[in-house]
């Protein structure tokens, strides 16, 4: 099904605008993290820590499915109207990565959803932010390869 350049334009754009709040949730969740890092005990009840690890699970959860049940539907879904086949075979193995670190992100959701001890919790924040840095690289790699890839063919159709 060929689509004319305006209707091409305007979903290019509510992607864009879409993929942009969506990054903006990341610095959020950035935000959260780094706070949560600055703390080097975490034993002062009054100090309400564990309100704040709340908080921040609530964070990564909600931005790991807002990329999961939108975000990478919708660029899935921009790459199939541009045609980009070679987006979408390259964007396969991205999600299985990402899909990696999705797994790590709940499992650390998990547990200090369900515990009040917080003593390896340095260790265990250490070791999401690494995760948080290959899930990032993956993401934005996947917006290139299925969304940003694609502004060619909207300069493309309009010469």
């Amino acid at each position: 099904m060929a689509l004319d350049s305006q209707t091409l334009e305007v979903h290019w754009n509510e992607t864009s605008a879409l993929v942009e709040r969506w990054i903006e949730d990341r610095r959020e969740l950035l935000v959260e993290y780094c706070d949560l890092t600055e703390v080097t005990d975490f034993s002062d009840a009054a100090l309400n820590h564990e309100a704040k690890l709340e908080k921040f699970c609530e964070l990564m959860v909600d931005y790991v499915s807002v990329g999961h049940f939108e975000i990478f539907i919708k660029l899935n879904e921009s790459a199939t109207l541009f045609a980009n086949e070679e987006g979408v075979g390259l964007s396969q193995p991205i999600l299985a990565k990402i899909q990696i670190t999705t797994d790590q992100i709940l499992n650390f959701n998990d547990k200090y959803t369900t515990t009040k001890d917080l003593e390896t919790l340095i260790i265990d924040l250490a070791s999401l932010g690494e995760v948080f840095v290959q899930r990032f690289a993956d993401e934005d790699t996947l917006i290139d390869v299925l969304h940003s890839d694609n502004v060619t063919k909207l300069i493309g159709d309009g010469s």
